[in-house]
């Protein structure tokens, strides 16, 4: 089979420009292991963002796909409506017991906008339940990035991905945003960039059903990292005003931040808590929506009211998926995960301290296993960005750029050497094209 030409033919591919992206010599990627992806070609790559910040675990790990091929053979499917299965359940357990705080519901979606999706209906049928039907907006931050189904879309709109159904899409209230690469305030943090936030909920708050946030890092508006101490104090005001705080860790949750969730560097525990991508390992497609028992019981029904929560998708709860889960979870444990992503958080935090220095560069920022720069608009801004990433996909790291920003995102078990080896592709790319 010509692959490329079979490519071109039929696939659509995500976030990806058409007429561009034909002209390109394209990786077609065969197989992986470990932080490494091999084309047919029998070139190798580093998996620079984890493959779309997932593979917290690496490629193949052994115990992720022993069970999963485990699970085939035993059940391959099982509706979670009206009955259960084994090792949901066993997952369920597990997530409760490791979850911030008291949050020991779970709902489970097909991928994360599915899980917003959920979280959102779950917050605002909550102030159903509980006779305050009124509370049914939703604030969020400007640049967020929840998922790309309709109701997603409302909560981060952006002009230059969604102009196109701008007519159709419900946008959510939007709080300005904390942007530590452009603070309007000063160096020196106090969080003057609450202060918005607090206003609008403020004023807002007796419609309001729930604030969603990306804690201490907006990944699609550009890797933007921010202090634990704006989510620590979201939670307090939306206890005080008696509004649901809703955390998307679909992207940061699992290790990425150097936590296995970033509400824990904050200290606090959400209403609901959103979790995928690396919940599985990045292996197959799962979300969940965590939540207290307080929000679960007012879908109970009473004198004959029906609370029931109408929502729901095929493959909730799915055995691969979820055998694939337990099996992260497990090696999370066993191997002591968090603590081997300590040796490539410092090398990402020391080397993009030194990048902030390059000429051209306006800031940098790492914090676990994220690290961003942005590239100044004098030193040409989006366009250096994108040539420094196609450099270094030439010399065998995949990034992806974000606008001006690039980044690394690599999985949490990357060793030394490789880490080394693919910083040393991105400083010597860097410094070219800001040469």
């Amino acid at each position: 089979m010509n692959y490329r030409e079979t490519d071109l033919q039929h696939l659509w591919h995500p976030y990806t420009g058409i007429d561009e992206f034909e002209l390109t010599d394209f990786p077609i990627i065969q197989s992986a292991t470990g932080v490494r992806l091999l084309d047919i070609t029998g070139k190798k790559y580093f998996d620079g963002i984890s493959s779309w910040w997932c593979v917290n675990l690496g490629h193949s790990h052994p115990h992720i796909v022993n069970s999963i091929a485990q699970q085939a053979v035993r059940l391959q499917h099982c509706i979670t409506g009206g009955m259960s299965h084994t090792v949901v359940i066993k997952l369920s357990e597990m997530l409760s017991e490791i979850a911030p705080g008291k949050l020991n519901r779970i709902y489970y979606a097909s991928d994360g906008a599915s899980g917003v999706e959920a979280a959102l209906r779950i917050a605002i049928q909550y102030w159903w339940n509980i006779g305050q039907p009124e509370k049914k907006n939703v604030i969020s931050l400007s640049g967020a990035y929840h998922g790309d189904t309709l109701g997603t879309v409302g909560l981060g709109f952006l002009q230059r991905f969604h102009k196109p159904i701008e007519h159709v899409v419900n946008r959510s209230v939007q709080a300005p945003a904390p942007h530590c690469f452009h603070c309007q305030f000063s160096d020196n943090c106090s969080l003057q960039c609450f202060n918005a936030m607090e206003d609008i909920l403020r004023e807002k708050a007796g419609t309001t059903a729930a604030v969603i946030i990306e804690p201490v890092c907006q990944g699609a508006a550009g890797i933007r990292i921010y202090p634990p101490g704006y989510v620590t104090r979201l939670r307090e005001l939306c206890t005080e005003l008696d509004v649901l705080l809703i955390l998307d860790e679909i992207a940061v949750g699992f290790g990425r931040t150097g936590a296995m969730f970033a509400s824990d560097l904050a200290e606090i525990q959400a209403d609901l808590m959103i979790v995928g991508k690396s919940l599985t390992g990045g292996y197959l497609p799962m979300s969940a929506v965590l939540t207290t028992s307080e929000v679960f019981d007012s879908f109970r029904s009473v004198n004959s009211r029906d609370r029931t929560f109408y929502h729901g998708h095929t493959f909730s709860g799915n055995p691969l998926a979820a055998a694939a889960a337990v099996a992260a979870l497990e090696v999370f444990d066993n191997e002591d995960v968090l603590e081997q992503s300590r040796l490539p958080a410092a090398l990402l935090k020391s080397a993009f301290s030194e990048f902030g220095a390059i000429p051209g560069v306006h800031r940098s920022t790492a914090l676990g296993c994220m690290s961003s720069l942005e590239i100044s608009a004098e030193a040409g801004g989006r366009d250096a960005a994108a040539r420094t990433a196609a450099m270094a996909l030439d010399l065998g790291l995949i990034i992806r750029p974000l606008g001006p920003v690039i980044y690394l995102w690599p999985p949490l078990v990357t060793g030394k050497s490789d880490m080394e080896e693919m910083l040393g592709i991105f400083s010597d790319c860097l410094k070219t094209c800001l040469d």
